[in-house]
């Protein structure tokens, strides 16, 4: 059994890591908050970009945009992978890295070439380490997501889609359900179908001015950007919550382990004071 000074010692190490991961925990809380208020204030703005989306992908104008037409074959897929900067937010990246591989051996599988746009130096790492063809990444986006920070990366992939170097593109970032749940999604970005964006209820279409091109280029353009956006936002709010529940479970464990040690230091605190008690004893009957 370890001395007491060993254990008073590792009772004071625990103490002081809880005391960290429940400053963590506070802070991930009040994080999550404004991410989840982030999130909900940019989902009307994608609704209805999407509405005009799926309107237009059913419309018939005289310009049809590229995003909308379908390759007839597949062979190189281009996949945007949404991660966090830091660590400490349990199994979050892990179970999107997870889903990103298992679809990028299929990819192979299948013969389709594959580049990767990382968002978030997890994921920009790790791509790097499985030895991905990784175009464009952007890192350090801090706790508020900014679209002109992630234009860059986003057009290195919408322009090798338009000049053929791709023929599919994908994103997958993790989707907040609850402060309890979040799971890994895969979305397919391009090409925009009808069925994917939703059928709209009746006909119908549009009257451009001054003409259709650089209207629906615009548009299409800003519909992806949201798109990504929002997967950037529902990321960021399911980290800080799923770092909330990490340094909540961290600071759990850690008050158990220290009663544990406090109970074993009891033990043997008592086990010396006993061992003086009888060596007391014993000297007394000795001398008598």
């Amino acid at each position: 059994m370890a001395g007491s000074k060993e254990i008073r010692t590792k009772i004071k190490s625990v103490e002081n890591t809880r005391k960290i991961t429940k400053a963590m925990e506070m802070v991930a809380a009040s994080k999550m908050r404004k991410a989840q208020d982030r999130m909900r204030a940019s989902r009307p703005y994608a609704e209805k970009i999407r509405n005009v989306a799926a309107h237009l992908s059913f419309a018939n104008p005289e310009y049809k945009h590229p995003y909308l037409v379908k390759r007839d074959v597949v062979k190189n897929v281009g996949l945007i992978v949404v991660s966090s900067d830091k660590g400490l937010c349990g199994g979050l990246n892990t179970n999107m890295l997870r889903l990103s591989v298992n679809q990028m051996k299929n990819w192979e599988t299948e013969g389709k070439a594959i580049s990767v746009s990382a968002i978030g130096n997890k994921g920009f790492s790790f791509m790097n380490r499985v030895g991905a063809d990784v175009k464009s990444h952007v890192t350090g986006l801090g706790d508020v997501p900014h679209l002109e920070t992630l234009i860059g990366t986003i057009k290195v992939m919408l322009d090798a889609y338009e000049a053929g170097e791709i023929d599919q593109l994908y994103i997958c970032y993790t989707k907040f359900i609850n402060t309890m749940k979040q799971e890994p999604v895969m979305q397919q970005l391009l090409p925009l179908s009808g069925e994917q964006l939703g059928s709209p209820k009746g006909h119908w279409d549009y009257i451009y001015e001054p003409e259709a091109k650089p209207v629906v280029d615009q548009l299409m353009t800003r519909y992806i950007e949201s798109l990504v956006y929002n997967a950037v936002a529902e990321n960021m709010a399911s980290e800080q919550s799923s770092r909330m529940v990490a340094m909540k479970s961290a600071s759990d464990n850690a008050k158990e382990v220290i009663g544990d040690l406090k109970l074993i230091y009891n033990k043997a605190r008592q086990a010396a004071i006993t061992k003086e008690i009888s060596e007391i004893v014993g000297g007394a009957a000795a001398v008598a």
